[in-house]
């Protein structure tokens, strides 16, 4: 069975109402990054940053996986399926799909706010929409924090997904811009007889290695496209 990978960015869960800083000029519900999304914020205010992320989490969980993201379970029908996701929703495992990397956290879940918090291997699950800096604890007795890679700190699951790509046989990259590194380094991963596809309304404005096929689509028109095409060369 042949591997496949895809790499999905914040275009891919747009669909489903999920706004990224980006979409906002920087702003996302009225916050700064500086203020909600580095580890100087939690610092600083951990009331702010923990009321900021309870409100994201009640977000994701009212929002439901699009098109885009079934399609892309419906593929562990033919390949072995991997997704690397720079997203921290938890909406490609609520379509289906079985192997996920989220390089930037899963808000879904908690981790300690004490030292070396960034490489925690650690994690709760969160119950609901809301940590409460009170009444929430790791083992350790600090405060839950949310699993979430912030600007400024490592990405820890980077090494898996340079793993995972080096073998993929076809590579999927989708609704990412291809902007933030370390992460974005992922495409010059890939072996040479792999088969790669950017997906994004903006494909044929981005500089990709020619490896790449740029479809200019929609995460949904998009996977939708290749799915009925990967389906018929399989």
């Amino acid at each position: 069975m042949k591997k496949l990978v895809v790499f999905s960015g914040a275009g891919m869960s747009a669909e489903s109402g999920i706004n990224t800083f980006r979409d906002s000029d920087g702003l996302w519900e009225q916050y700064r990054i500086e203020d909600v999304a580095t580890p100087e914020a939690w610092k600083r205010d951990p009331e702010l940053v923990q009321r900021f992320y309870n409100q994201r989490r009640k977000h994701i969980l009212s929002a439901k996986p699009n098109a885009a993201h079934l399609l892309i379970a419906e593929l562990e029908e033919f390949f072995d399926v991997h997704v690397i996701t720079q997203n921290i929703d938890d909406l490609h495992e609520r379509a289906g799909s079985s192997q996920v990397i989220h390089l930037h956290g899963n808000i879904r879940l908690a981790k300690s706010s004490g030292p070396n918090a960034e490489y925690s291997t650690e994690f709760y699950p969160v119950e609901g929409s809301e940590q409460d800096l009170s009444k929430h604890f790791c083992k350790d007795g600090y405060p839950l924090r949310p699993h979430v890679v912030w600007f400024g700190e490592a990405v820890p699951a980077y090494a898996d997904a340079q793993d995972c790509v080096q073998d993929a046989d076809i590579f999927i990259v989708i609704g990412t811009s291809l902007q933030v590194y370390p992460v974005a380094g992922l495409i010059h991963e890939i072996p040479a007889h792999c088969s790669a596809y950017y997906i994004d309304p903006k494909a044929d404005q981005q500089q990709l290695p020619p490896q790449f096929q740029k479809i200019v689509m929609t995460a949904t028109q998009g996977m939708q496209h290749l799915k009925e095409w990967l389906e018929q060369q399989h």
